[in-house]
């Protein structure tokens, strides 16, 4: 029964989703959206039956409220548009799949499921990796300064030095955390942009180098590199000075944006997370700085745990605590070492 009350909300909060969405974008997308709302409502029709009730009509004496997971969705749509949300909506569907793992009487659910997702990576092919890799990486910058300097602070708290020192080593694993995240980003996209312009050279040097070679070598070269027939005609009559795409649009990897753009983007996220444990101790004394950076940090924890069940469509609050557990047993940890060492040391 809880399964069952649980499936309603889930589609019905899918379908106002789509719905919401479908608004904001142009005609051809817009149908596309709305006969996805009007599926979700099917299926939650579906479960409403097996309830024996009509909660699930999506108009009427009923109306539904959806979700905080929902509403972040269509929030998050009208601030950055509607395509760089399509990628989660995937993610959405491929996860519901898991609810019918075990049901074969509701096998033609899990088959639309997958039609679904699959028809949402159709809508924004080359958003899919980006949209997704850049709300990771944000969150996950997020989280890294937060747990790091967390347990940071928490480690020379443990120490019982004074609450000058905390301030000072919180701000200094702010910022080499900060520059540390930035340089490694900008390393890391800049690589990558290299990685696939030199592929893109690569192929165009192979496919100049070809051109004496007979059609059927150089049939080869043009299916291994996913050129069609029209392509291929070309390729054989105008040689290397033949109008053919070879760039990464070929692949389902997007080119990175700008290394500076990711590396600031990443270095700002992580300060944001880090300033969080650090700033009590800028305007409260010693045991009430401890106290409040605990507190302030255990919520942002859960905020970010709940942030990621978006990308990776778990539950909310599951992700949420697990968050919390983890960034407190790494504090917890910290403290207990900086107890031990500082009763050693000083």
């Amino acid at each position: 029964m809880r399964r069952y009350h649980r499936s309603i909300r889930e589609e019905l909060d899918r379908a106002a989703v789509y719905r919401a969405l479908a608004e904001r974008t142009d005609p051809e997308r817009r149908e596309i959206l709305l006969g996805l709302a009007a599926a979700e409502e099917r299926h939650a029709r579906h479960w409403a039956a097996k309830l024996g009730t009509d909660r699930a009509e999506p108009a009427g004496r009923r109306r539904h409220r959806p979700g905080l997971r929902a509403r972040l969705l269509i929030a998050l749509a009208r601030r950055v548009g509607v395509t760089p949300v399509l990628p989660l909506l995937e993610r959405s569907e491929r996860a519901e799949l898991r609810t019918y793992e075990d049901g074969a009487e509701d096998a033609h659910i899990a088959l639309d499921e997958r039609v679904h997702a699959r028809v949402l990576a159709g809508l924004a092919p080359a958003w899919r990796v980006r949209a997704s890799q850049s709300l990771r990486a944000g969150v996950f910058g997020a989280n890294d300064g937060l747990v790091s300097n967390l347990a940071l602070v928490m480690g020379v708290v443990g120490a019982q030095v004074d609450p000058e020192i905390v301030l000072l080593t919180g701000f200094a694993g702010m910022l080499s955390g900060s520059l540390s995240m930035a340089a490694g980003e900008y390393v890391s996209v800049t690589a990558q942009r290299e990685l696939l312009t030199g592929e893109v050279e690569l192929e165009a040097a192979h496919l100049e180098a070809m051109e004496g070679a007979d059609d059927h070598d150089l049939e080869l070269l043009g299916r291994t590199l996913g050129f069609d027939d029209a392509e291929l005609e070309r390729v054989r009559t105008e040689g290397a000075a033949a109008d053919v795409d070879f760039g990464p649009g070929r692949s389902s990897e997007p080119l990175p944006g700008s290394p500076l753009a990711a590396a600031a983007a990443n270095g700002t996220v992580f300060v944001g997370g880090a300033a969080i444990p650090v700033l009590p101790f800028l305007v409260l004394d010693d045991g009430a700085a401890v106290v409040t950076a605990l507190a302030l940090a255990g919520v942002a924890l859960f905020v970010v745990g709940a942030l990621l069940s978006v990308v990776t469509g778990r539950r909310m609050w599951w992700s949420g605590l697990r968050q919390l557990l983890i960034g407190s047993g790494a504090a917890a940890a910290t403290f207990t070492i900086g107890r031990l060492l500082g009763g050693l040391v000083l």
